[in-house]
C-alpha cells in the first residue's frame, strides 16, 4: 500500500467549509440570544431587542469568519502575489 494521502476533491473541500460556517452560525447565534436573554432579564425588564441584537451580532461575527473562509484575500494584511512575480523574483 502506499502512504501518499489521496487528493481531497474541491467540492468536498468546499463542503468542509460550509458545513463548518453553519456549525459556527449556530454557536454563535446560539450565544448570542443566550446572552440578549440574560441582559433581557436582568438589565432591560424583559424587552425583546436584546435577544435580536445578541442574536444578530452572533450571526454577524459568523458571516464575517464564513467570509474570511472562503475568500482568503479579505482578511485584512494579506497580500496576493501572481505567479509572474513570483518567477522573476526566484530567477
Amino acid at each position: 500500500m502506499s502512504s501518499t494521502p489521496k487528493p481531497t476533491s474541491s467540492e468536498n473541500i468546499v463542503a468542509q467549509k460550509f458545513d463548518r460556517c453553519l456549525a459556527d452560525l449556530i454557536v454563535k447565534s446560539g450565544v448570542g440570544f443566550s446572552a440578549g436573554v440574560i441582559a433581557s432579564v436582568i438589565l432591560f425588564r424583559r424587552r425583546a431587542w436584546p435577544v435580536a441584537l445578541g442574536t444578530g451580532f452572533g450571526a454577524g461575527m459568523a458571516y464575517a469568519d464564513c467570509d474570511r473562509s472562503f475568500n482568503p484575500a479579505r482578511i485584512p494584511g494579506t497580500r496576493i502575489v501572481p505567479a509572474s512575480e513570483l518567477k522573476k523574483e526566484s530567477s
